[in-house]
């Protein structure tokens, strides 16, 4: 039993040691840009949530718990640093416009770590290099234990490494040591075992706030690590940790010190689960060639992947006929070609409730069929492909093949079609001027304090000063 107990200090150690190793000089040139890229696409969706009514909800909580604090609220106030997490979290994931990273049993969002570093960075008056060392190191962790432990298909969330991956670079923030690292990870682990019941119909709203969650747990977290707390040694390869709960090994490689794994991530330019953006280039491609009109389509057909029919197209994860809210519309490949059909775009306007529910395209959704592909299964991850009919109700039938989509492995987003991304999404809420001087901010986030960046943060309107946002990136 002693040798079992020794062994499960490894793997949070191992870890623990890669964090406390990283420094920025592993940030190569090519990474760094990638890295801005991100983090101006995750400000872009955070800045674009700022109107949604559950903010407002959190406004009102954190005055009734805990008002003031160190850390800036997007959109304006200040509040204590796991707050901040929560509510620049659930920001970043509202309209569902944010990074990804694949693997064959699942997914995971690495931006679900921005809110939580940058609180972290902020209470800790870090320097904007600092801080993206600090993002890169979550980034690793996340999507390296999302590329060898199937999540999502052993029936957990992918909050799971989130809380492993926020809870380490909020410690590299604090300056803990790399035994405080450790137990900052077990402590935030331990109590987060996240189900992937919460990607199911009916999709709840919790589904875009429990990555908040896990960062607001993770911060604190680090917190009383600093302050002597320990965690449980057994995280992993104790009696009843992680190994047993995957059953399978966790064959991570934390000796290397690699910062790349920015690279490998996917982004969206529609407001969709990340399976539905070649289903939405696809359909919108269709419909712009033939210069087709909504109220003449007499029926779609999708042909997809397994995992995306699974999620967004009425398999495992439940019937999708009847979507109602913005939870369930953009996990709803059905919803979210019947809109584009009807309105040309798939942005935060076509995920109002009011959008959801209309007559239009609840009418038009009854119409489209959703089906796997195994061709297209074959080759995902690593490939997300599809296929789309549609059908007219002269009789004519228009159909394409989507292989990948911009913004895929294969044809990544640039820096200049991430910077119209970001105007797209925050011009209702920031004028020209103050969208300018953020996107400064982040170029130069490696040569200034993050305090530069957050002041800017902090002047964004939370109410939209204009009532509708302008056409998405096309």
């Amino acid at each position: 039993m002693l040798t079992k107990n020794v062994t499960s200090l490894s793997t949070v150690n191992a870890i623990a040691g890669f964090v406390d190793r990283a420094v920025s000089t592993s940030l190569k040139p090519d990474a760094r840009k990638l890295y801005k890229r991100n983090i101006l696409d995750s400000l872009g969706c955070a800045i674009s949530a700022l109107s949604g009514a559950p903010f407002a909800a959190l406004r009102e909580q954190f005055e009734e718990y805990r008002a003031g604090g160190t850390c800036t609220l997007i959109g304006g106030g200040k509040t204590a640093p796991d707050q901040a997490a929560l509510f620049n979290s659930g920001l970043v994931r509202y309209v569902d416009l944010l990074d990804s990273y694949m693997s064959p049993g699942g997914l995971c969002h690495p931006s679900d770590n921005f809110g939580t570093i940058l609180a972290a960075a902020e209470h800790a008056k870090a320097s904007g290099e600092e801080f993206m060392l600090a993002l890169a190191v979550a980034y690793e962790i996340q999507c390296r234990f999302t590329a060898v432990v199937p999540v999502m298909a052993k029936g957990f969330n992918h909050a799971i490494q989130l809380a492993i991956s926020a809870a380490a670079g909020a410690g590299k923030l604090f300056g803990l040591t790399g035994t405080q690292i450790a137990h900052a990870i077990s402590i935030a682990t331990v109590d987060n075992i996240s189900l992937t019941c919460v990607h199911a119909e009916p999709v709840s709203q919790w589904k875009g706030f429990s990555p908040g969650m896990t960062g607001m747990r993770a911060i604190y977290s680090a917190s009383l690590a600093k302050r002597g707390f320990t965690g449980p040694s057994g995280l992993f390869e104790g009696p009843n940790g992680l190994l047993r709960m995957f059953d399978q090994k966790i064959d991570v490689d934390w000796s290397n010190d690699s910062l790349e794994i920015v690279k490998s991530t996917i982004m969206k330019k529609f407001c969709s689960l990340i399976h539905g953006q070649p289903v939405l280039e696809a359909a919108l491609k269709l419909k712009r060639v033939n210069g087709l009109v909504a109220e003449d389509i007499e029926a779609v057909r999708c042909d997809i992947f397994q995992s995306g029919f699974d999620i967004a197209g009425g398999g495992a994860f439940g019937s999708k006929d009847r979507p109602q809210t913005k939870e369930q519309a953009d996990y709803n490949l059905k919803y979210l070609i019947a809109v584009a059909l009807l309105d040309d775009e798939v942005g935060p306007a076509q995920l109002e409730q009011s959008r959801v529910q209309a007559t239009d395209a609840q009418a038009l959704l009854s119409r489209v069929e959703i089906h796997p592909d195994d061709a297209f299964t074959a080759k995902y991850p690593h490939e997300l492909n599809t296929r789309i009919a549609i059908k007219t109700k002269d009789g004519r039938i228009f159909d394409c093949e989507q292989l990948g989509y911009e913004g895929g492995l294969g044809n990544p987003l640039s820096w200049e079609r991430a910077v119209e991304k970001f105007n797209w999404l925050s011009e209702p809420f920031a004028d020209a001027a103050l969208r300018r001087n953020i996107v400064e901010a982040v170029v130069k986030i490696d040569e200034r304090p993050v305090a530069d960046l957050t002041g800017l943060l902090e002047r964004v309107n939370p109410r939209a000063v204009c009532q509708a946002f302008s056409p998405g990136i096309q």
